[in-house]
């Protein structure tokens, strides 16, 4: 047996730890693996097949019945066909977005690239159609336009659009924080605390995705959700130092007593705030770097 005394846990002090109280070389480590494309997965291809059995056949049987409304009467058939059109083509529309969305996603990833590899013209030509329809990179698009290189390209991004967007997704996570504080405060059951932070959390990263030119629908969120997952390491250091922080001391029994549903709330508004840098980050056109 040791004879020496359990330690509970405690939050050291920044005056006793200093820098040392985080590692920042530890996210150098947890950047997301290369792994090659394997082609069109089998879950892709059913859902292909699907989506064209459904259509098509769905395309069939409304063509059929619109000539069938024809041979009843030339005012039913054309009404008919009026109320398909419409549907169809709001579904159109929809896949159209869809992959809009989905693209813009591909061009942040093909922009970084071009950064990466030190290509200036094909960084320049991605970056002034990224910047386009962002109304906070409006006034920064003649400098960008003048950008004899690479470094003054990004140095310019820095300085202007970008810092713009970080400071809107920064104050509308503190509005997501404030509202998820609010609803779990007021919430009578746990789930219901669980529901309302996750629909809070999906419309926050469609809100900061929207800053930054984008429209996700729900393919280009689920891609979104995955991308702040990766990208959350960028923000990660000084988050979890304060999520830690936090977590120790509302879960002290004492301030937990008192403190109540409060600190539940304390840790979804955190959460919420950590979602909104990490989506930015996973939309800015450069990296954190």
């Amino acid at each position: 047996m040791s004879e020496t005394a359990h330690r509970p846990p405690r939050v050291i002090l920044e005056e006793e730890a200093g820098e040392a109280r985080l590692d920042h070389a530890w996210e150098a480590e947890t950047g997301p693996v290369a792994v090659p494309s394997l082609g069109i997965s089998t879950l892709s291809l059913l859902a292909i097949g699907l989506s064209a059995l459904i259509l098509g056949f769905s395309t069939l049987a409304a063509g059929n019945y619109v000539a069938e409304q024809f041979g009843r009467a030339a005012w039913l058939g054309w009404l008919t066909l009026a109320v398909a059109l419409g549907g169809f083509g709001a579904l159109g529309g929809a896949v159209v977005r869809e992959f809009r969305a989905l693209f813009q996603l591909r061009a942040v990833d093909a922009a970084r690239a071009a950064f990466v590899r030190g290509d200036h013209r094909a960084a320049k030509a991605h970056v002034l159609a990224w910047a386009e329809p962002i109304p906070l990179a409006a006034a920064a698009l003649p400098a960008l336009r003048e950008a004899p290189d690479l470094s003054a390209l990004r140095a310019l991004l820095e300085a202007g659009p970008l810092a713009a967007l970080d400071g809107e997704a920064r104050a509308l996570g503190r509005l997501a924080a404030i509202q998820g504080f609010a609803a779990t405060a007021v919430s009578p059951s746990p789930a219901l605390d669980a529901l309302v932070v996750g629909w809070r959390g999906l419309r926050l990263v469609r809100q900061v995705a929207a800053l930054h030119g984008m429209r996700p629908g729900v393919a280009a969120t689920a891609s979104l959700l995955r991308r702040a997952a990766f990208d959350a390491a960028t923000v990660a250091a000084t988050e979890v130092a304060t999520d830690a922080a936090v977590r120790a001391i509302v879960s002290n029994p004492l301030i937990g007593h008192v403190a109540g549903e409060t600190a539940t709330g304390a840790v979804a508004a955190r959460r919420l705030i950590t979602l909104a840098r990490a989506t930015a980050a996973a939309c800015r056109i450069v990296p954190r770097g």
